[in-house]
């Protein structure tokens, strides 16, 4: 195959159950503060004092320091957005809403410097297979626009229902799918045999519910998938380089630079986009929502005003419009 040596009909079946998993316990940690709790604070604990040493350890495949600190600052982010979403205060506090931004840009630019970083390397490294060349380049440019390009925090707003989701009503479908293939080419780029469950199953598992289950929530999604993939990673490295179920990348080079070609003219696209609204609009982008009258920001303020969730907390444009 293009991406990938082979795919066979169990591993096939296996992505579809990760799939399964991390939808369902994004649902019980976004419906449960208790769950939450437990998955984001008493796990973490008792996973880094007794398994991660011994699992995680350098040389291994989920060795490297990227991943221990992609693990706490995904766990950061859930926690921090637990905080947002259950403190009232919080929630109201224009700088507070500056976290989820900041959080987003910091996972964002850690993946950036690791794909400048895998430029130059060829071979095994930290147990992982590396074909590096102009493609990281590409997609760590792509990955900068990305980040650029996020927008509205100011307009976040705590659900009024049971779950109090975190949303963010400016995050639009258009800037989401160019993460998502951002961030699948950075995965396909840095840890290739990993990208069959790390790159495709982990960000179908956010986009799914941010485009059909709970709308304007994709970030929340993302920080609670991402921690679970993780944590389960670093715990179990081998399920994805070793096991049964394992899919290895085809290391070929032609796939590597279409995958960032992609991913760099959809995050040129966005950017040029956004650049264009700021400008004939007159917005601010660092105060602003920038979406406002679009269909996609409509249709989740609507759904969640329907719910009796349209209160604003934050201190930007206001999320229900019209």
């Amino acid at each position: 195959m293009f991406l990938f040596d082979s795919i066979p009909w169990y591993s096939a079946l296996m992505w579809v159950v990760v799939v399964a998993v991390l939808i369902g316990l994004n649902e019980l940690a976004r419906r449960s503060k208790r769950a939450g709790l437990a998955l984001f604070v008493a796990l973490p604990i008792v996973l880094t004092i007794f398994v991660w040493p011994h699992t995680a350890s350098a040389g291994s495949s989920t060795g490297s320091w990227f991943h221990w600190v992609k693990v706490y600052s995904a766990l950061a982010g859930c926690l921090g957005f637990m905080a947002i979403r259950y403190i009232p205060r919080l929630a109201a506090n224009k700088y507070a809403l500056m976290f989820p931004a900041g959080i987003l840009a910091l996972n964002i630019f850690e993946a950036v410097i690791r794909d400048f970083q895998v430029t130059g390397m060829q071979g095994m490294v930290d147990g992982v297979f590396m074909v590096g060349g102009v493609w990281n380049v590409m997609n760590g440019i792509a990955g900068l626009l990305n980040l650029l390009t996020i927008c509205g925090w100011a307009g976040i707003f705590i659900s009024r229902n049971r779950s109090k989701d975190m949303i963010w009503p400016d995050m639009v479908w258009f800037w989401i799918i160019a993460y998502d293939l951002w961030n699948f080419a950075y995965v396909y780029n840095a840890v290739g045999d990993h990208s069959f469950y790390a790159g495709a199953a982990l960000l179908i598992s956010c986009t799914i519910p941010a485009f059909f289950m709970t709308r304007g929530a994709w970030l929340q999604h993302r920080a609670q998938t991402l921690a679970f993939w993780m944590m389960f990673t670093m715990a179990v490295p081998a399920f994805v380089s070793d096991s049964a179920f394992s899919v290895q990348s085809s290391h070929n080079e032609t796939a590597l630079f279409v995958v960032s070609a992609i991913s760099l003219i959809a995050n040129v696209a966005v950017a040029v986009y956004q650049v264009h609204r700021i400008r004939t609009r007159r917005l601010n982008p660092l105060r602003d929502e920038l979406y406002t009258d679009l269909p996609a920001y409509r249709k989740v303020a609507e759904a969640h005003r329907a719910d009796g969730e349209g209160t604003v907390t934050g201190t930007g444009t206001p999320a229900l419009v019209g």
